[in-house]
């Protein structure tokens, strides 16, 4: 009987501390919550299986910001073997709240489903459920976003060597036609030049020709005027004197 009002009192004490934190709305009071949770454990000194006291030392811890070890305390809260649904709503709801606190997104849906099994109608509890999933959503949307950004510049890496393997290839088609275009000019002007030598040679030939021509007639003249000359003088006789 002493136990029981020593450990009431403990849990009085914390109430008043953690309502006294409440008041000011504008900065949390985490002295006031670190006194609290003081209390809290000093009843499950006394009682470690006080539903109250687990449950408000949960809370208390949840206020400073120690989501892990709230959730630790809500999760002893939902496993003892007395609380009714109504307790166990209100464990489940404050646990899925340390999770997504926590940025735990797949625990708090998962708390927050098993708070709406047993209170199925509490509209706080929908609300961040709901707003659980929105969140979870998002990141899994964002990670997919990132995924395809680290799997992008492969493939613009990909892109880019095939542009320039692609490049390469045009600029040695084009060298290569280039070089073509030169060698055809190149033997296009070789045979120009050959055609011309040729008939420059010819036409050496044809004037090597007239002067042969010309130096043969020159001869042949010649040659008939000799005979022609030879024609015209007498021939002399020459006489034997008889004796």
């Amino acid at each position: 009987m002493v136990f029981a009002q020593q450990e009431r009192k403990y849990i009085r004490h914390g109430n008043r501390e953690y309502e006294k934190a409440k008041i000011d709305s504008v900065t949390v009071d985490t002295t006031k919550y670190q006194n609290a949770e003081v209390e809290y454990r000093k009843a499950l000194d006394v009682d470690p299986n006080n539903w109250d006291a687990i449950y408000n030392l949960a809370n208390s811890l949840l206020k400073q910001g120690k989501y892990h070890e709230a959730a630790k305390q809500y999760m002893a809260a939902t496993g003892m073997y007395n609380p009714d649904k109504e307790q166990l709503a209100m464990a489940y709801h404050n646990l899925g709240n340390a999770h997504l606190l926590s940025n735990q997104l797949n625990e708090a849906i998962e708390a927050f489903k098993n708070s709406l099994r047993n209170n199925p109608s509490d509209y706080e509890t929908k609300y961040n459920l709901a707003w659980a999933q929105d969140k979870l959503k998002q990141q899994q949307n964002q990670q997919q976003d990132q995924n395809q950004d680290k799997e992008n510049p492969e493939q613009e890496n990909k892109d880019k060597q095939q542009n320039q393997n692609q490049n390469q290839d045009q600029q040695e088609q084009e060298q290569d036609k280039q070089q073509q275009q030169q060698q055809e000019q190149q033997q296009q002007n070789q045979q120009e030049q050959q055609q011309q030598t040729q008939e420059q040679e010819q036409q050496i030939s044809k004037e090597d020709a007239l002067r042969i021509l010309e130096a043969l007639q020159n001869d042949e003249k010649e040659i008939q005027e000799k005979v022609q000359k030879q024609k015209v003088q007498p021939k002399k006789r020459t006489t034997q004197k008889d004796w």
